[in-house]
């Protein structure tokens, strides 16, 4: 018996290897196996299996299995089998990602031992103990103080070995031992169960009755639930998932921000108990490798989490929600497969005939775009839900604020101040989007303009006043203090400019003392349980103003939120990016969706320096359409998504020549253009230097007319790039090539 297996390397060669008989029964497709590879040994993926070899050379025998069957049943391998062709990425690198890192199938929780007094204390002849066997004797009396079992371990420094001494007094039956399972915490992120008594509205029943049909149906059905904020469409799929779960099936939740998790889940606990799990990186290795046995078990039928949820081992799928869908957070960056989650989503639902469920009040234009074309359902909340109404929304002019106050530093507009005093003196809450996280984004010379630059990436470093150091926002370089004078022309005068959260919450601070206020950034949330104790703290009235970047302006409902104040509308709206406008609509809309969600009447401040913006007049009126509208003809105008398939190829190294040598040369011997395609650069990327590598960027886009599905473009990609390795080849020294298959942005 022969099998072919993957490495999760950088090559789409497959390795054949003989199979011992003894482990033979057990071998299957999915399987992990300890395999050499050249000098190595390394853990791969059994991809096929045959009877006999064709390689002409000498067959290494496998080196052990790993796991005592496959970890990946056929649906999972099938999808892993789609995202390897799709994204272009050896099966080895695209099984990889599919699995938790250090994944250990046959995890088992560690335990401890505990001791308790066995008998009456009475019946202790404790001084008789103390003249025989005086440790034993201490223990007793500990055990006496004590008001149940005790872990042995607090027994180490009276006895060498505390475990031999209680048995011991078992053995008289003094003492009774017994052994405690040391299960992980898997439900530590996350609110107390949330309980709901919902009364549908006819527009959600209308929703459900037609969704209720597909649950029955059990076939593959893409749906976009296209709602206003506030609107009820997480009760909708709550209410699909407590169907799917009475017919015996499982569901994926996908969210794009951990802060969304402890609300979600505590909705979903109260209705499903302990048969949810949670995924995401904020759990520890334990907790990880306990939810993903339980999950292969089917002790979990619900699974909440990030982008990597979607490979969840759950059978029996019959629902993957992907809520707030147009979040770039589901797209997988680096290192390959380079995936959309949304889109893996879709391809896993129709393998395994299950309903996929894109959530959003901002749909992606992708999604708007295939709605209106009928490639999903499509399902409209137009109103909020219960008596809540949309919040008064104002718009305030920064330039002519700047001009009548002569400040132009100015954070706080009057407009605002005035609202948040009016919120705190009526107990209400509010909430501040500043989406930029540190002190001040710039140092900057005032002499000769020069900048504070990163040395390992051509961006500025940012100030953070809480540890009073400079920081480069990509590769993580720190200056640990403030230059004294400038690397340029020696001068001492330095100006901070730019606002970061750090700097607004110094401001509200100063201006409203009494206020109780916090901030979660990527700066502050270093852990899971401090987000959700944030969280909590807001949701029962102990915070009055929340500050935050992007992680606080969707998905989070909180009642007695009234005002939304979005400190710079501005910021990400002139990134040289396709979808820059695009996101910063859709994260005002959404910000401003936080206020007003239950009786209170909310209202929204929208801060702009650029007034006549056509992203910041749809979105301060609250008209998707409108914009998307304008969106759309502007993408079908330049041919970028949705209209075409869109590829980067990114050159990267350290030797700012050579990538651009290698990019120049990658585009000179191209072979095999088609009708519709279209090539863009190479040119150096907005941001040029990243992390001590310099790079350049193609760009392909595919018209969609003359290639409906991408074919062509695919066929074009395999040519180049992955046949017989293709123009890696012709790679200079140092030069690393990325293919990134529908990229979420040019940046």
């Amino acid at each position: 018996m022969f099998i072919n297996v993957a490495f999760p390397i950088a090559s789409y060669q497959e390795f054949t290897y003989a199979v011992p008989h003894d482990v033979a029964a057990q071998i299957g497709i999915g399987s992990r196996v300890l395999a050499p590879l050249g000098k190595r040994k390394i853990t791969g993926i059994v991809v096929s299996i045959a009877d006999s070899s064709s390689f002409a050379g000498d067959v290494k025998p496998l080196l052990a299995l790993v796991d005592q069957q496959p970890i990946l049943d056929e649906h999972l391998w099938e999808l892993i089998r789609w995202m390897s062709r799709y994204y272009l990425t050896p099966i080895g690198q695209t099984a990889r990602a599919a699995l938790p890192g250090n994944l250990k199938a046959d995890y088992e929780p560690p335990s401890r031992w505990l001791v308790e007094i066995a008998g009456e204390k009475q019946k202790i002849d404790i001084y008789e103990l103390e003249k025989h066997a005086p440790v034993q004797a201490k223990i007793i009396r500990i055990l006496e103080s004590k008001p149940g079992p005790v872990p042995i371990t607090e027994f180490d420094l009276i006895a060498s070995s505390p475990l031999t001494v209680c048995r011991i007094l078992q053995d008289k039956g003094l003492a009774r031992l017994t052994r405690q399972i040391l299960y992980p915490d898997v439900t530590g992120f996350t609110f107390a169960p949330v309980y709901k008594n919902i009364e549908f509205s006819k527009s959600q029943q209308k929703i459900i009755n037609k969704l209720s049909e597909s649950v029955i149906e059990r076939k593959f059905n893409p749906v976009l639930l296209h709602g206003v904020t506030g609107s009820g469409k997480t009760e909708v799929y709550v209410e699909i998932a407590r169907q799917v779960l009475e017919n015996d099936r499982s569901v994926i939740i996908l969210l794009p921000e951990i802060t969304l998790t402890p609300q979600i889940a505590g909705r979903f606990r109260a209705i499903f108990g302990d048969h949810v799990a949670l995924w995401h990186s904020k759990l520890t290795p334990a907790a990880r490798a306990w939810t993903w046995k339980g999950i292969c078990r089917g002790a979990f039928k619900v699974v909440i989490g990030a982008r990597s949820a979607i490979f969840s081992p759950l059978k029996n799928l019959g629902l993957i929600v992907v809520d707030e869908e147009q979040e770039s957070s589901f797209k997988q960056e680096s290192p390959a497969p380079r995936y959309q989650a949304r889109d893996v989503a879709l391809m896993r639902g129709k393998i395994q005939n299950a309903i996929v469920l894109l959530s959003s009040a901002t749909p992606s234009l992708e999604s708007y775009y295939n709605q209106l074309y009928n490639k999903f359902s499509y399902y409209y909340l137009s109103e909020r839900f219960g008596s809540a109404k949309y919040p008064q929304v104002h718009v305030v002019d920064m330039v002519k604020g700047w001009e009548e106050t002569g400040k132009s530093d100015q954070i706080l507009s009057g407009t605002l101040f005035d609202k948040i005093e009016d919120r705190l003196e009526k107990k209400e809450q509010i909430l501040l989007l500043q989406n930029r996280r540190g002190f001040a984004p710039v140092l900057r010379c005032l002499d000769c303009g020069n900048v504070l630059m990163c040395p390992d990436c051509h961006m500025s470093l940012a100030y953070h006043s809480a540890s009073e150091d400079l920081r480069c926002h990509f590769c993580g370089y720190t200056m640990p203090q403030l230059p004294q004078k400038c690397a340029v022309c020696e001068s001492h005068n330095f100006k901070l400019q730019g606002t970061g959260t750090q700097k607004v919450e110094s401001v509200i601070r100063e201006s409203f003392p009494k206020a109780t206020i916090a901030r979660l950034d990527v700066d502050s949330a270093q852990s899971g349980k401090h987000i959700k104790d944030v969280l909590e703290q807001f949701s029962r009235n102990e915070i009055d103003i929340l500050l935050g970047t992007k992680m606080i302006a969707k998905g989070l409902d909180f009642e007695n939120v009234t005002l939304v104040g979005i400190v710079n509308a501005d910021t990400g709206l002139y990134l040289p990016d396709f979808r820059s406008a695009e996101k910063t609509f859709q994260l005002i809309y959404q910000a401003s969706g936080r206020s007003g969600r239950r009786q209170k009447p909310g209202e929204v401040v929208i801060q702009t320096y650029s007034i006549d913006d056509p992203v910041i007049k749809f979105a301060s009126r609250l008209d998707l359409k409108s914009y998307y509208n304008i969106a759309l003809s502007q993408r079908r105008e330049l041919l970028y998504p949705p209209f075409s398939w869109m590829v980067k190829i990114e050159f990267t190294g350290p030797d700012r020549s050579r990538v651009e040598k290698t990019a120049e040369g990658n585009r000179k011997i191209m072979k095999g253009s088609f009708k519709g395609l279209e090539i863009l650069g190479p040119a150096w990327c907005y941001r040029d230097k990243l992390r001590g590598q310099f790079r350049m960027q193609m760009v392909l886009k595919s018209d969609k007319k003359a290639d409906p599905n991408g074919a062509r473009l695919h066929c074009f990609l395999h040519e180049n790039y992955v046949a017989g390795e293709g123009l890696r080849k012709t790679a200079s020294r140092g030069v690393r090539m990325n293919l990134d298959i529908d990229p979420a942005s040019l940046l």
